[in-house]
């Protein structure tokens, strides 16, 4: 929570929220993730066919920002 309150303290529009009883609610956003995988076992998950519904649409998505044709 204070590290939410921090970072939008720096937002000029924060100056007019009343303090006091207001409720403020925070959600982080900018976490820093991080995935290591071997690129050959990426580019072979990349080219596999099937897969749940949520991989094939992962896979589509991230052919589409590499550049590569996206299956049909």
């Amino acid at each position: 929570m204070a590290q939410g309150l921090a970072a939008i303290r720096g937002n000029k529009w924060v100056a007019g929220i009343a303090q006091g009883l207001n409720v403020v609610k925070v959600s982080v956003a900018d976490v820093r993730v991080e995935h290591a995988v071997k690129l050959t076992d990426f580019t072979k998950w990349l080219d596999r066919t099937g897969g749940s519904p949520r991989e094939v649409s992962d896979g589509h998505r991230i052919r589409s920002i590499l550049g590569m044709p996206v299956p049909r």
